[in-house]
């Protein structure tokens, strides 16, 4: 009962509007849920504007008028992008996988049987599947099931580090996500959850996640202190900030 009024009440509390700059009309989508301050997020399906509850029209579109020029450079790159070719899986397919090329091998058998393999010529996966059985599908819960026990060595170090100067902290559980705008979340009532699509980016760029997330656990914000937080565990977390904002030139369109 409780998950049906939480689903009624998300689709009352999002609307598609739009706003004017100049001879130019922006169609966005508001949302509004329980949070302290406004937000946007720009994607394939465009502008999303998040506010607070308690936040009028008024505000919000005062709010989007000073960052216009960021909105309408954002809208374009997003407009000029290549649209990515779907993803498929054969036998010989090549993906990215932190920061190496891995290759699939395909073959048919009872039971399925996922094998990985390092190699100097890079990594491979072997899918060993039932007849009729979807490669894409397989391919997918190897993933997820690679990522679940990377991501989980990543947080047991960068959590050793976090508690070196916070040693009340206690690590969270991990979650798989599949999110498509937000690589991961944090806290100690909902857990560490991240993107399992970041198994496909550099190591260093996981990493930059997973500090992130981890100093969350001290400041529920993006303060200075906060930053300060990740810099003690990821000094570099300004150039795989960066990098991340290419990831989409990287991660393969399932």
């Amino acid at each position: 009962m409780a998950i049906g009024l939480d689903k009624r009440r998300s689709l009352q509390e999002s609307e598609t509007r739009s706003i004017q700059f100049g001879a130019r009309s922006i169609p966005y989508t508001l949302k509004r849920a329980s949070r302290r301050t406004l937000g946007m997020t720009i994607d394939q399906r465009g502008l999303t504007v998040s506010i607070p509850h308690r936040v009028s029209i008024a505000e919000t579109e005062r709010f989007m008028r000073e960052r216009g020029a960021w909105i309408i450079e954002k809208l374009d790159e997003w407009t000029a992008r290549p649209v990515p070719q779907k993803f498929e899986v054969a036998d010989g397919t090549q993906f990215p996988m932190l920061g190496q090329t891995c290759r699939v091998h395909l073959t048919t058998g009872i039971p399925p049987r996922i094998d990985w393999l390092d190699g100097v010529n890079g990594r491979e996966v072997h899918l060993r599947m039932r007849p009729n059985e979807a490669p894409k599908a397989m391919l997918m819960r190897a993933l997820q099931g690679y990522a679940l026990r990377y991501f989980g060595g990543r947080i047991e170090e960068y959590g050793w580090m976090l508690q070196q100067f916070a040693p009340h902290v206690k690590l969270p559980p991990l979650y798989l996500t599949n999110a498509r705008t937000r690589w991961g979340s944090c806290s100690e009532r909902s857990g560490i959850r991240l993107n399992w699509r970041l198994i496909h980016l550099p190591n260093a760029q996981v990493d930059y996640v997973v500090a992130h997330e981890l100093a969350h656990l001290l400041e529920m914000n993006h303060s200075r202190r906060f930053w300060d937080v990740v810099e003690l565990m990821y000094p570099d977390h300004r150039d795989a900030q960066a990098a991340l904002r290419e990831a989409h030139t990287i991660i393969p369109a399932w």
